[in-house]
């Protein structure tokens, strides 16, 4: 019953949320702040980071964005490359082997995305919870400001920090929508607010959908919203590298040079059979017998790794689906260690074969397969963005009309052209038929001319000789060149009369 007891005590982790109190109402987590080479090296890439992400809608190619998604004009820019909806396959296969990588990378490397390159991540930890200890202080200041009445410094404090997230939740939120609209596009709106009335309001609820998760909200996306989290429970395995706690150096917990002695009464019965001599023995067994435990491993259960975790849980009980693997437990444990001269890495990124049997990482079965089809998906993705053509032409026969015979002696048919032209510049395209003789003619104007980054609609006549009609449907091949060069080959079927032999 006592191993049971200590199973379940041990276990009772998993039967709670450090984010929600026993009555069930909000507990807010007050993170001591972290301090190490990891957490630095966290901060120097978060300042790339943001960099990047608040200098890239400034950036054009050629007039265009570097990347934009414009769902409502289904207009996306990646790397400069227009996208039209006639790629969208190109793109759906691009997200798919987006994931694929992400599951793969996870099944390798864990959570490493969530701690290091996600938005909320580096927005919260890096931004906000920055500014949030120079107001308030560090996690017992802001305790103790969190409890204590309404005076004239917490009301400072308060509305300054109010002041400052909402207007960074509304610099955010300008720039997520110059990702969809082009800055040139936002910058007119704002200019022109009373024109734009709509982009303003959302503008505005965005920001406050911002301030919402950033003032109260916080890690919940991680845990709640986030289904990241919960994909980890199937994709980790013993040999993803995560943030990992070594137990088997680490246990038993105690303070150092300390022996702990434990009395322990052996069993009573022998197994005499009713031989007559259990009194004596039974004397024997009975008398306590002094133990000695192991000495305490290298864990001092001083809690620093628990005080510095952003969601509140304790690294030691293992892997966890709160655990986004920000490293901050890993500069406060080795910080400890350090003083009182130990090894770092009691808490390090490791997998969970490599500190039970010291195996290093193994390509086992499923990495190998999914990096099969990661090659796979990269190959074909190559392949159709080196085989895309710069327009696209769908070819249509005129509704309603069959051919048309022609006084001298030839047959023709009325067609209609729809052309996408998905580059910068407008396209001067000319029309020949392949591997058959016969005459094409515009309907409405000399040049059939592609606007730019535009669809553009016309109508010619083919005309063919009537020996070369061979029956109700002809296949026929219209070359579309620029310049002299082919672009691409179309197909149509050239309606004649039946040939009755």
């Amino acid at each position: 019953m006592g191993e049971l007891k200590t199973i379940s005590v041990q276990e009772s982790f998993r039967d709670s949320v450090a984010t929600i109190s026993k009555e069930g109402k909000r507990n807010f987590i007050a993170p001591k702040k972290p301090v190490g080479k990891l957490y630095n090296l966290r901060t120097w890439f978060s300042v790339f980071y943001l960099i990047v992400f608040f200098t890239l809608p400034f950036i054009k190619i050629n007039g265009e964005p570097f990347l934009m998604i414009n769902v409502l004009a289904r207009k996306f820019i990646l790397f400069g490359v227009i996208f039209w909806p006639q790629d969208f396959f190109i793109f759906g296969i691009g997200m798919v082997t987006f994931i694929v990588f992400i599951i793969l990378f996870t099944v390798v490397f864990g959570r490493v995305f969530c701690g290091w390159a996600c938005p909320q991540t580096i927005f919260m930890e890096m931004v906000f919870r920055k500014i949030e200890y120079l107001i308030d202080g560090d996690a017992t200041q802001q305790k103790q400001l969190s409890a204590m009445k309404w005076n004239g410094e917490k009301i400072r404090k308060r509305a300054i920090k109010f002041i400052l997230f909402y207007a960074l939740s509304f610099l955010i939120a300008n720039f997520f929508l110059a990702y969809f609209i082009s800055m040139d596009e936002l910058i007119e709106h704002i200019t022109h607010p009373a024109k734009n009335i709509g982009t303003l309001i959302s503008l505005l609820g965005f920001s406050t959908v911002f301030f919402f998760v950033y003032w109260w909200f916080r890690e919940q996306v991680c845990i709640v919203v986030c289904p990241y989290g919960r994909l980890q429970g199937v994709l980790l395995d013993k040999n993803s590298i995560v943030v990992a706690y070594d137990r088997l150096r680490g246990e038993p917990r105690g303070k150092p040079g300390k022996l702990h002695k434990e009395e322990k009464h052996a069993g009573s019965c022998t197994g005499c059979k009713g031989t007559g001599a259990c009194n004596d023995i039974e004397v024997k067994m009975l008398a306590v017998v002094p133990l000695v435990q192991p000495a305490p491993g290298d864990c001092i259960d001083c809690f620093a790794c628990v005080r510095v975790c952003p969601t509140g849980i304790d690294i030691r009980n293992g892997t966890q689906l709160e655990c986004v693997n920000c490293t901050a437990c890993i500069d406060a444990c080795d910080a400890i260690m350090t003083s009182i001269h130990k090894p770092v890495g009691l808490v390090r990124y490791a997998s969970e074969n490599s500190i039970t049997t010291k195996q290093k990482l193994k390509l086992n079965i499923r990495i190998k397969a999914y990096s099969s089809v990661l090659v796979l998906l990269i190959g074909l993705l190559v392949f159709l963005l080196a085989s895309r053509n710069d327009v696209d032409a769908r070819l249509m026969r005129t509704s309603g009309m069959t051919y048309t015979p022609l006084p001298d002696g030839r047959i023709e048919n009325l067609y209609s052209l729809k052309l996408a032209n998905k580059t910068r510049k407008d396209i001067v395209i000319d029309m020949k038929l392949e591997h058959i003789e016969g005459e094409i003619t515009l309907v409405g104007s000399s040049k059939t001319i592609a606007k730019k980054e535009d669809y553009t609609i016309l109508q010619f006549f083919i005309k063919l000789n009537r020996k070369d009609v061979v029956g109700w449907k002809t296949p026929v091949e219209i070359g579309l060149y620029e310049n002299g060069k082919k672009m691409k080959i179309i197909t149509a079927s050239f309606i004649g009369p039946e040939v009755y032999n």
